[in-house]
């Protein structure tokens, strides 16, 4: 039943690196909720850079906001190095743990997957990075949104908009979601098919592929060992 009166905290994570429209896409949705209270968290309140140099500032540390109502993690580049970040993902078990909603956007999912969040569950990322779920312990879905259970996922950075506005019909039910659409004027209309492999030119995969080929290789390594360590604790 949506419950549009009571207060949710949602904590959205900044990390070196991210993605900013991974972020700022669903942040536009969810600020707009009756009654939600969105916190940009992060390990300090240093301003943090995205991978295309936007400087974004936090609101509040993991210390401030430990038991989020919602947990929201991005993408980006940098998710291979934070993967690695001992106090980001301890804050993301913990608070996955104590969370209504666990939710993420692109290979931010690859980080709810390493904290132990995924195991079992449906979820997607950006489609570069869709078989990785696998070594993690998650179903990997190719769908633009996934839910399963209390876990919602989006697929790559635009698909954050779906996300949010899926969010909102599940959390304040779907007028206020169209409402917000509305607001926002999101009515897509690309000027060139071709937003997905599934649709676009077969060379255009291949060419972002090869482009994208070493950091895919970098985040399999550490998918795989992080995965085994998963594994060995549970």
């Amino acid at each position: 039943m949506p419950d549009s009166e009571k207060p949710r905290r949602i904590a959205m994570v900044l990390f070196p690196g991210l993605t900013q429209l991974d972020l700022t896409g669903p942040f536009e949705v969810l600020a707009r909720l009756p009654g939600a209270k969105v916190d940009l968290v992060s390990s300090s309140l240093d301003p943090v850079e995205t991978d295309r140099g936007l400087i974004l500032t936090p609101s509040a540390t993991y210390t401030d906001l430990p038991d989020p109502d919602v947990l929201f993690v991005p993408g980006g580049p940098g998710q291979l190095a934070a993967m690695e970040d001992t106090d980001l993902i301890a804050y993301l078990k913990a608070a996955g743990e104590a969370a209504e909603l666990i939710t993420s956007v692109c290979t931010g999912s690859l980080l709810l997957a390493a904290a132990g969040l995924l195991r079992g569950k449906r979820a997607t990322t950006h489609w570069a990075a869709i078989d990785q779920l696998a070594l993690l312990g998650a179903i990997p879905v190719e769908e633009r949104v996934v839910e399963d259970g209390n876990v919602i996922t989006g697929a790559g950075v635009t698909s954050g908009i779906d996300f949010a506005l899926l969010f909102a019909a599940r959390v304040a039910g779907e007028e206020e979601a169209r409402r917000i659409q509305l607001q926002i004027e999101y009515d897509p209309a690309p000027p060139f098919p071709g937003g997905s492999p599934a649709s676009a030119d077969p060379a255009d995969v291949a060419a972002l592929r090869e482009r994208g080929a070493a950091l895919r290789e970098k985040r399999i390594a550490v998918a795989t060992r992080l995965g085994r360590e998963l594994e060995a604790e549970a």
